[in-house]
């Protein structure tokens, strides 16, 4: 085995957010549904026998120490593999969009690595790798949609019904730790139940970081006036700034704001490298 091409990272939607508190080290606590969708990029691993970790951009450019590499040199550190790789990355996930497309990468890096270097690593060894580089990273190894609470640690999969969400992106960005340091976030929604969400899984809740988010970024706030003016009611993902609507039927957009980027998308029952780890 000496490459193993078109690797899918899929982005995911937070079906909702709700901050439920915030601990005494500044940690806030939360629960949420991060639900795998098929918007994604595509990885290309080829066996490097040097031992050097290197990176081709074959779409948008990423910055020079991008997950992927901070993933590779992780995990060849971890397991004192003398063997390298080369990783070509077809970047289609909006950066700073809510969507988990940079932690989708690195978790992707990990699966294909492991198997690439046949060190076969159970998924409880790469994980801890994981969480080290980011806190969505763990779910994308997992492979599973999940009910999400703690500071984002603590996951238990769950399955949803299959759905289409219309997608969108504005061209600006959102830096997550500008939203959560806001004196005005709430941070004490009551704590939701599982039964709960179940009953109506794309349209329970809210995101609390929303309203901080709009007013920090207008950008929010056009996407989601867009989706109104298409008779949908959008919300955004994460800590934004790209926001989402559930399909009920086909939708036909005729005209798309020119600074939003829009994808309609479908869910995943599972992520397409679920297995690569065994359990």
């Amino acid at each position: 085995m000496q490459r193993l091409y078109d690797l899918s990272a899929p982005a995911k939607l937070n079906l909702f957010l709700h901050i439920t508190g915030r601990r005494a080290d500044g940690y806030h606590l939360l629960q949420s549904v991060f639900m795998l969708i098929d918007w994604c990029d595509t990885l290309h691993v080829e066996l490097r026998s040097d031992g050097l970790i290197s990176r081709e951009d074959l779409g948008a450019a990423l910055p020079p120490e991008d997950l992927v590499l901070r993933a590779a040199r992780a995990l060849q550190a971890a397991s004192g593999c003398s063997l390298g790789a080369h990783i070509g990355i077809e970047k289609r996930i909006p950066a700073e969009a809510g969507m988990g497309g940079g932690s989708s990468d690195a978790a992707t890096t990990l699966l294909a690595l492991n198997r690439l270097w046949q060190l076969n690593w159970p998924l409880a060894r790469l994980l801890p790798i994981g969480l080290a580089l980011g806190a969505d990273v763990p779910f994308f190894l997992g492979g599973h949609n999940a009910w999400v609470e703690g500071i984002g640690d603590i996951m238990a999969p769950i399955t949803l019904p299959p759905g289409n969400f219309l997608v969108a992106k504005p061209a600006a960005g959102l830096p997550t730790q500008a939203i959560f340091s806001d004196p005005a976030l709430k941070r004490d929604s009551d704590t939701a139940i599982l039964s709960g969400f179940s009953a109506s899984p794309f349209g329970f809740g809210r995101n609390d970081l929303q309203r901080v988010a709009q007013r920090l970024c207008p950008g929010v706030t056009q996407a989601l006036d867009w989706l109104v003016s298409l008779g949908l009611s959008g919300r955004m993902t994460g800590s934004g700034s790209a926001v989402f609507a559930h399909l009920d039927q086909p939708l036909q957009v005729e005209s798309v704001p020119a600074s939003i980027q829009t994808r309609v998308c479908s869910n995943l029952g599972v992520h397409p490298l679920a297995g690569w780890a065994s359990a």
